[in-house]
């Protein structure tokens, strides 16, 4: 028996289906525009994008037409959380025209999750 309800949004990349519900295969087009898109969503207080900071753990497409986005905060209690999220909806969106969830995750960001942790001008 499964975990799953029958109204989760199912992935819409078909390898997903033959990887046990996970997809190891490279983004798709609209992800990797996505992605682009969000790298002009910046962090007000830090001056760098969610991209640069490595906020955006995760972009999906899935089924019913659904991005679903999983981000993290630089702080558990960001006071510029709500219009972070609201940024990375309108960026999303602009890319690819359908429904945009984001999902906050509870794990603790670090410069580690950064690809350049150098970008904060100074080391840890």
């Amino acid at each position: 028996m499964s975990d799953e309800t029958n109204d989760s949004p199912k992935p819409v990349a078909p390898a997903a289906a033959a990887t046990g519900g996970t997809s190891t295969s490279a983004p798709s087009q609209q992800e990797l525009a996505i992605r682009s898109a969000l790298e002009t969503v910046m962090d007000p207080e830090i001056n760098l994008s969610v991209i640069d900071l490595g906020l955006i753990r995760e972009v999906r497409l899935l089924e019913p037409p659904k991005t679903l986005i999983r981000m993290m905060l630089t702080t558990p209690f960001c006071p510029y959380a709500p219009q972070l999220i609201a940024d990375v909806k309108q960026a999303a969106t602009s890319v690819v025209p359908q429904e945009c969830e984001v999902e906050i995750l509870p794990d603790a960001w670090s410069p580690d999750l950064m690809p350049d942790p150098g970008l904060l001008g100074f080391s840890y």
